[in-house]
């Protein structure tokens, strides 16, 4: 995944794009960058491994080596990030968000009808974002270069642009699927992934881009180059999973989302009759818990933290680049409040279940310290498709998914003709996808937030969700 964040201010704005960048430091642990312009200077650039170490601890001295009233961040999972490109459209830094599937299509084109050439990164493979800026530059101004570039990529590509004259150029993607927001304060403007990001530094609201939508801004105004296009699918996993819980995304909320969909979920189980004789609801932390307090707050049913996560040395479970070690930190971070779980039944709501490994492990350890019986509940679909648009999950393949592994257990291939019906607690299908994995995970009871329930949480028109990685639905 990734975030970036971008000011442009009639002072000095290195130290609000610093902690504005920061502020996404949620979505990405891999690459963090920064570019800056300045009148003198003209642009500046600087790019860390963020693999080890946050990227403030990174970037503390960038107030000594960079100025500029204009300035970009970004924190990325795959790529470094801000590039300086020089090109027939200029000097410029660059940074995207999103995710390029057609890449070595578009290299083979790039390469074959111009003669040029890429940087290569170990094992051969091209920047991403230096592919963008490519495809940008066969035409002749930012505006047709962007519409290009997002026309011929297959996939999704938002973009910040911070030209030679101090201007940003931001695009967000041509079907909306991920956010960019603009605020504004007495000395200019910041476009941002994540709202809370600029709201911390003193910037009031100003524009949500729509889909395709690229605008320029400079410290005195914002100016429309592109208008928005008609059709949004914005990614709906965004409110249960991967979304900060401050942020807003289309005037939706990320918290309050959260405590409607886990009072939906336990409206469907008091219908159902299921998960009788529950002591305490948790939330699977961190973001599983807003919707587990929606849960227990409908439910009646206290809500308990009957394990904490460790997080002053391993903030995030997902920090190593091997998935054994990023499972072994995600079992050293859960510390248990054995009081809450030795003989007691504990109903737990997850943002999402997707391999099922890590799952495995917490129930195992609430097992290994006492726990009478350990319910789970999805604050989502079973995900049945890997992300084609955006780089959130590190799943290669839709066999690592769980529920795709137990359909193929159960019925083979020709299970995968029935996603609709494995998805739907009602059906035959449904009740055994959840028994199997219930059988593999040891748990009391599985059920999953519906696809319809889950819609209704987020409040907007359903044409304008992306629901792909429940329904195979573009």
């Amino acid at each position: 995944m990734g975030g970036f964040f971008g000011t442009v201010s009639r002072q000095d704005a290195i130290s609000d794009c610093f902690f504005g960048t920061d502020y996404h430091s949620h979505l990405g642990t891999r690459r963090g960058g920064m570019a800056a312009w300045d009148a003198e200077i003209g642009l500046q650039r600087n790019i860390h491994n963020i693999e080890n170490s946050p990227f403030r601890t990174k970037f503390e001295h960038v107030f000594e080596e960079m100025r500029g009233s204009s300035a970009i961040g970004c924190i990325s999972d795959y790529d470094p990030q801000p590039l300086l490109i020089r090109s027939n459209l200029g000097t410029y830094a660059i940074c995207i968000i999103g995710m390029i599937n057609n890449a070595e299509t578009l290299i083979d084109q790039y390469l074959s009808f111009s003669g040029g050439h890429f940087d290569a990164m170990t094992g051969g493979n091209v920047n991403s974002t230096e592919l963008v800026a490519a495809l940008i530059n066969q035409k002749s101004d930012f505006i047709e270069g962007i519409r290009f570039a997002q026309h011929e990529i297959d996939g999704t590509a938002s973009v910040l642009i911070l030209k030679d004259d101090g201007a940003i150029i931001a695009a967000r993607d041509k079907m909306g699927r991920l956010p960019v927001v603009i605020g504004k304060n007495e000395h200019g403007y910041s476009v941002s992934f994540e709202s809370f990001a600029y709201q911390k530094l003193g910037y009031e609201n100003e524009k949500e881009l729509g889909p395709g939508e690229i605008v320029e801004i400079t410290a005195d105004k914002i100016t429309q180059l592109s208008p928005p296009g008609e059709e949004m699918r914005i990614c709906a996993f965004l409110w249960s999973y991967y979304g900060y819980p401050t942020s807003n995304y289309e005037g939706v909320n990320v918290e309050m989302m959260r405590y409607r969909n886990g009072r939906i979920m336990a409206e469907a189980d008091r219908a159902s009759g299921k998960a009788e004789g529950v002591d305490y609801v948790g939330g699977v932390p961190d973001s599983g818990t807003p919707h587990a307090i929606g849960y227990a707050n409908e439910s009646d049913i206290p809500f308990a933290r009957a394990f904490i996560k460790y997080t002053p040395t391993w903030a995030r479970s997902f920090m190593p680049a091997r998935q054994n070690e990023r499972n072994k930190v995600a079992k050293m971070k859960q510390i248990p409040v054995r009081e809450l779980i030795k003989d007691k039944s504990l109903l737990f709501v997850d943002d999402s279940i997707v391999r099922g490994t890590q799952l495995r492990e917490t129930v195992e350890f609430l097992y290994n310290n006492g726990a009478r019986a350990v319910h789970m509940r999805s604050a989502c679909p079973p995900i049945m498709f890997g992300c084609k648009y955006l780089n959130f999950s590190r799943a290669t393949s839709d066999m690592e998914l769980i529920a795709r592994r137990i359909i193929m257990e159960l019925e083979g291939e020709e299970g995968f003709k029935y996603i609709d019906e494995y998805s739907d607690s009602s059906t035959e299908r449904g009740k055994r996808l959840r028994d199997a994995i219930c059988d593999q995970l040891h748990l009391a009871s599985l059920e999953f937030q519906s696809l319809e329930g889950i819609v209704k949480a987020i409040g907007l028109d359903p044409c304008k969700l992306c629901t792909y990685c429940w329904n195979g639905k573009e």
